[in-house]
């Protein structure tokens, strides 16, 4: 917690410091809603070595369930402000959550039915981006920026699971939480309507989270240490107010 105290302090300082310049300039506040597609199976990197050792790659060896079913609605509200007719500065906060289903691939319980759990992943990033408007503001304002993103997260696993004398089935809720850092690059496009604003934005995030070592999450072959890949790439649609 003291860790993404921190990093909110930071942000809010960047995005401070972006906006004293131009406290007087036209500001906006914009709403988005769209999708989130999280970092592809078998781009999840190596993080140990050549081995992967993100939860939901290691998973995979064991568990049945569809990755893509991660995808999932992700909303949220950002803070703009202008630095000249070409810069602006945002702050955002967004929400995604998604739980997907998985079930053992090599076991069934005593009565011949899948041994099956929840895996849940929620992200809560907050951004802080500086960008840039090739024709500036006025009139059709595409632009393209980036910044550093703290990205709140939980993740957790919820069911029945083989125990490792590959007999005994156990009931548990496993379960990591905390925050991450990482770059943000956006992209997108806006058009002014009088005081409002519709657009389109692309966003891509690069993160990754520690679970804990003691709820018994998988890893690879030699590590004591899952981690969760909490990168991927946000589709929206944008609604802003300017004041």
């Amino acid at each position: 917690m003291r860790r993404l105290l921190l990093s909110l302090a930071s942000v809010s300082l960047v995005t401070g410091f972006f906006a004293t310049p131009s406290a007087s300039a036209q500001q906006s506040v914009n709403f988005f809603v769209g999708g989130f597609v999280p970092t592809p199976l078998d781009a999840r990197g190596s993080f140990t070595g050549n081995r992967s050792n993100d939860v939901l790659a290691r998973d995979e060896d064991v568990f049945s369930f569809r990755f893509d079913s991660f995808k999932g609605v992700t909303f949220g509200g950002e803070y703009l402000v202008p630095l000249g007719n070409f810069f602006e500065a945002g702050a955002s906060i967004g929400y995604y959550q998604k739980t997907v289903p998985a079930v053992d691939k090599d076991f069934v319980d005593p009565q011949n039915r899948n041994i099956a759990a929840n895996f849940q992943l929620r992200i809560v990033p907050f951004n802080a981006t500086f960008r840039v408007l090739p024709l500036g503001h006025g009139g059709f304002e595409p632009y393209v920026g980036g910044g550093v993103g703290v990205f709140g997260w939980r993740y957790s696993e919820t069911g029945d699971f083989v125990a490792d004398d590959n007999v005994t089935i156990i009931h548990g809720n496993f379960v990591g939480s905390g925050s991450a850092t990482g770059p943000v690059v956006v992209g997108g496009l806006r058009v002014p309507l009088g005081s409002w604003s519709i657009g389109g934005e692309l966003k891509y995030q690069s993160a990754v989270g520690e679970l804990p070592s003691n709820q018994g999450f998988a890893t690879a072959p030699g590590s004591s240490v899952a981690k969760i890949d909490l990168g991927g790439l946000t589709y929206s649609f944008t609604f802003g107010v300017r004041f």
